[in-house]
């Protein structure tokens, strides 16, 4: 199949969407407004995080819309438990306010970034649009502390320096000995430092003197080749396996 035949049948493939909110309003406006989009189908609503794994399980959207306050099981404990079970499921957190230690707390847990409840049309679907096209739905203020949280807290990122010498030349740097990270070419390494910035496509594409168009290939094998499901978890797994986001 041609690339103008993939993006056709792409095209006619609505991405399934899941809706957890325990306020049926607001779950019921959400649908409405995906539910206009031709690329957009929600699949399930849940009142609670416990209803929607429960969901997952059977109907296995792309992407979970997850309130952060829910009874019974809240947001963070619910994208912890579907990114478990299906590591490719992309979370976004609906929020009423951005709370940065409640955010560190959910994108620790799986999640690609968030969604405000107060977004207007466009910046909802936008948000939607771009976590399932790779894009992250965070600032790079909001990314790189984050990032700094997830180092901080990383096993044995503690031994390795804020600042100081780049590793001996003699060998190579300890960091990127993980098998995940040596599967990388160069070139996708380097992408991944940027993500880990918090960089967009085409602030990456600048930096590196390359398309947007290859930026986002190199993402997407960034993110196939470290099993995770979004540019934001790939930046979280690369801290956790040592590689640190330098400004």
């Amino acid at each position: 199949m041609n690339d103008e035949a993939t993006r056709s049948t792409e095209s006619t493939t609505p991405s399934r969407i899941l809706v957890a909110d325990d306020h049926p309003l607001l779950r019921s406006a959400i649908k409405h407004v995906l539910g206009l989009q031709p690329d957009l189908e929600v699949v399930g609503e849940a009142a609670d995080g416990q209803e929607a794994l429960e969901l997952c399980r059977r109907l296995r959207p792309d992407l979970v819309l997850m309130d952060m306050t829910m009874p019974r099981m809240d947001g963070r404990e619910a994208t912890r438990a579907i990114k478990e079970e299906h590591p490719q499921t992309i979370v976004l957190m609906l929020t009423a306010s951005i709370d940065s230690n409640h955010m560190a707390e959910a994108v620790e847990a799986g999640a690609a970034g968030y969604v405000l409840k107060s977004a207007n049309l466009p910046q909802m679907i936008g948000a939607v649009r771009g976590a399932l096209a790779g894009e992250s739905p965070l600032d790079q203020g909001m990314a790189m502390e984050l990032l700094r949280r997830a180092f901080d807290g990383a096993p044995g990122c503690e031994e390795v320096p804020a600042t100081g010498p780049a590793p001996p030349a003699s060998g190579p740097d300890e960091r990127l000995r993980h098998p995940l990270l040596e599967g990388l070419s160069r070139r996708e390494v380097e992408v991944l430092g940027l993500l880990a910035q918090g960089r967009t496509n085409q602030e990456i594409s600048k930096k590196l003197l390359v398309s947007v168009s290859t930026v986002k290939k190199h993402v997407q094998h960034v993110i196939q080749k470290l099993r995770v499901s979004d540019r934001t978890q790939a930046a979280v797994r690369a801290v956790e396996l040592g590689l640190r986001p330098e400004e």
